[in-house]
């Protein structure tokens, strides 16, 4: 068969691939030479921000990245891998498919959950289970309930968020159906739970939305593979999946803006294939299992080019491989499509020399194609043969580690509006809270739970909606808990603050449900680095990032960041979505989030708290997107995560449940509303505030952070609320557990909820809206 010419490499070819003049001058300097077509795809994808982080890499550099319990630091291997004691480690990471899930929702949500798969179990770890981070634009159409202020509060708003009143929610309901069904689907047919994860509506996600996946594995210290092509004359092999047209280039598109004519981009997104993936995930832990494996990278990112060009570079050593013998399901595919294919479920393995008939019996057995494909070399270099032709010749380290980094400009964006409490119309309590528990981001998120199987492999503690997943790790016998976490309004009011609150609510997430953090995997989600302020939110979010790992002592295990999450509309808010994993003890110390029994004391830790500025109370109830972001002092957070924990390990705590979006009223609600198997009796609450001297939205529905509902024995009140302020943390009995309502008195004024009316409004909300 004739290969197809290849094109004549102009300007105007080599600006589609992503590439600068300046880079591309790069790159005939590297090869001493013009490259070829082939390689200056290959450059392409490998110099992509979403492969190099060439945008990114100096600002992540500012994040911890060591401590005790680190085997695997950020950047080194595919995930990172922390010491849960006993000999045991996990390995988990975060990664997104934004692009991908825009264009096709459900096949880039499902790839995008098998790619993060594939980062695990190439660590050597068996995937235990899974998180997700999602984002949409809203699915129902705005409804203000101040009549009279919500239209001028569009007006002041469209500075920040041009698109309010217009959200296409068809759009993102077939988004966001597509999304869910491709993360469910993935992962129930492979068999991982998925067992917790948050989402958000808001319109600066109007045709883009953010898919983050985050994945966990246990592994023995023994056990950790690496990706390095060590050990010159050793076999190449390729295995897994064989590789099509789909996914082509899927890391270059995804380091471009999405436009009207993304949609074009279609065969940038891949096709994903659960079955296979089980099977490929089976035969790798049992390769690894044996003494056959040199070194292993997953084919995810810029498929071949990536896993030959890294695996080269980590071990310091070349590869070399030909295209004519890898596995293919379409005929007549070039050497450019061939290594820029990101078809999913494969794998490249570095053999032990001698080994070659163990991992030809594994693949067999477990019914997958392979391949021996190339060697290991000495020189240097990804040498690409087809057919025994020489189509790409590039210098592994230069390729792969040695992309061209960037200090972006960065300007701070204009001071936001801030809110002017006297000029903000009253609004009716009981209407209010009801709008709040029925908006997206607030309901329940049982439309999307019930979705997932987070029952397999029988380990998930705490049900889908809890504040942290915990599960139990049968293999290790150890407890762990993980979060996800960030609220992108804080964020773009004030992107340091709104990351520090991000690490800090992930951290008293898991200090609720009995946990001590250990680590952090992150997914910064922005817009196009080149605006400068932009780049100075990016910047902005990881120092904010890097100052709350520090003061959990939450190391940064790695993760991803992506960018160019722009629609015609505009950018997103920034987004630095947080993954945190923790270590709990002991069963007993396993806590849930909504209340226990009739008869048992509330007590609210931290205050009242005042600060209604970028609350959902103002953006659901009035419309805007207003300041300020509330506070946050580490010293005091950790003081109050402490205090739980050891309220908890005292056996004195019976639900601890934070405050979050909707403050006090909506966290009171969720205690209420948030049991799985609601017991005979009712589990409303009686609640007597006092005399604040705040109005009832402020006290309400204020996001002042350190705060936490906890329900305890009456017989143990007096002692919870000693022990807590001997550490300095404010505490008070606030209420009963019981009755059929949620009954709030504060400042001589009292609103009542019928259970029922709360739950209609919580509980049916999303799936009232996706049926509509």
């Amino acid at each position: 068969m004739t290969t197809p010419a290849e094109p004549a490499l102009t300007p105007e070819l080599v600006a589609k691939h992503g590439l600068t003049a300046d880079e591309y001058a790069r790159i005939k300097s590297i090869l001493g030479r013009e490259p070829n077509f082939t390689e200056l795809g290959i450059f392409s994808v490998m110099w992509s921000e979403h492969c190099s982080y060439k945008n990114s890499r100096k600002e992540l550099r500012k994040f911890p990245t060591t401590g005790d319990r680190v085997l695997v630091k950020a950047g080194e291997e595919n995930a990172g891998v922390i010491d849960i004691g006993d000999g045991w480690a996990v390995a988990f990471k975060m990664e997104s498919h934004n692009h991908p899930s825009a264009v096709e929702p459900f096949q880039g949500a499902a790839t995008g959950v098998g790619g993060i798969i594939r980062d695990i179990f190439t660590m050597g770890a068996r995937p235990v289970f899974s998180l997700n981070s999602l984002r949409f634009g809203p699915i129902t159409a705005p409804a203000h309930l101040d009549k009279n202020g919500g239209e001028a509060a569009k007006q002041k708003l469209s500075t920040l968020n041009p698109q309010l009143s217009t959200s296409p929610v068809a759009t993102n309901r077939r988004l966001f159906a597509g999304v869910v069904s491709g993360i469910a689907h993935y992962g129930n047919c492979i068999g991982i739970p998925t067992i917790g994860g948050e989402i958000y509506f808001d319109e600066s996600y109007d045709g883009n939305p953010l898919v983050n996946v985050f994945c966990l594995g246990i592994l023995k210290h023994e056990q950790i593979a690496r990706g390095a092509a060590k050990g010159v004359g050793n076999p190449v092999f390729y295995v897994g999946a064989e590789t099509g047209r789909d996914g082509l280039a899927g890391a270059a598109f995804a380091s471009r803006d999405l436009t009207e004519e993304s949609k074009e981009d279609r065969p940038a997104v891949q096709v994903g294939d659960p079955f296979r993936e089980k099977l490929l995930l089976e035969a790798c832990l049992e390769l690894l299992a044996t003494d056959a494996v040199a070194g292993i990278q997953d084919m995810g990112a810029a498929g071949l080019t990536c896993s030959t060009c890294e695996t080269a570079s980590r071990g310091g050593t070349g590869v070399e491989i030909d295209l004519a013998k890898v596995p293919q399901r379409e005929t007549g595919m070039t050497p450019y499509e061939i290594m820029l294919s990101e078809s999913q479920e494969r794998m490249l393995i570095i053999v032990k020399k001698g080994h070659e008939k163990t991992v030809c019996d594994i693949f067999a057995k477990w019914d997958l194609p392979y391949a021996e494909v190339g060697v290991v070399k000495d020189d240097g270099m990804m040498r690409v043969l087809n057919h025994g032709k020489v189509v790409a010749e590039i210098p592994a380290r230069q390729l792969a580690d040695e992309a061209p980094l960037y200090d972006r400009e960065a300007k701070a964006k204009p001071t936001p509006p801030q809110l002017d409490l006297a000029k903000l119309p009253v609004t009716e309590g009981h209407a209010a809270l009801l709008a709040l528990l029925a908006h997206p981001t607030i309901a329940s998120k049982n439309w999307v739970y019930r979705q997932y199987d987070h029952t397999v492999r029988a380990g998930t503690v705490t049900l889908p909606g809890s504040d942290a997943a915990v599960f139990l790790v049968r293999e290790a016998n150890k407890l762990l808990a993980a979060t996800s976490d960030c609220n992108g309004l804080y964020c773009a009011l004030d992107p340091r603050q709104g990351a520090r609150i991000a690490i800090a609510e992930a951290a008293r997430n898991l200090a609720c449900a009995g946990a001590t953090p250990l680590a952090v995997t992150d997914n910064l989600n922005f817009g196009n680095p080149y605006k400068p302020e932009n780049f100075w939110q990016l910047r902005e979010c990881v120092e904010g990032l890097a100052e709350g790992c520090r003061a959990f002592d939450a190391p940064v295990t790695g993760g991803n960041v992506s960018l160019y999450n722009e629609s015609p509309a505009g950018s997103i808010d920034p987004t630095p979505t947080v993954g945190m994993v923790g270590l709990i003890e002991d069963e007993r110390h396993v806590t849930v989030s909504y209340f226990q029994s009739p008869g048992d004391a509330i007590v609210l830790v931290g205050g009242f708290g005042d600060e209604l500025g970028a609350s959902h109370y103002l953006k659901v109830i009035h419309g805007l997107k207003v300041g300020p972001v509330p506070k946050l002092d580490f010293a005091r957070e950790r003081s109050i995560h402490d205090a739980i924990l050891g309220l908890i390990k005292s056996h004195m705590v019976k639900s601890a449940h934070d405050l979050s979006e909707g403050g006090l009223g909506v966290a009171l609600a969720e205690c209420i509303l948030a049991h799985p198997n609601p017991p005979t009796s009712p589990l409303g609450a009686i609640i007597d505030l006092g005399q604040t001297g705040l109005r009832a939205d402020q006290l309400l529905f204020n996001e002042t952070q350190g705060r936490i509902v906890l329900s305890i024995k009456p017989t143990d009140v007096a002692t919870v609320i000693m022990l807590l302020e001997l550490r300095g943390v404010p505490a008070r009995r606030i209420g009963t557990v019981g009755g059929n309502f949620l009954k709030i008195t504060a400042d001589g004024e009292s609103f009542a909820w019928p259970i029922a009316e709360l739950r209609t409004a919580w509980y049916d909300s999303i799936a009232k809206a996706m049926h509509e």
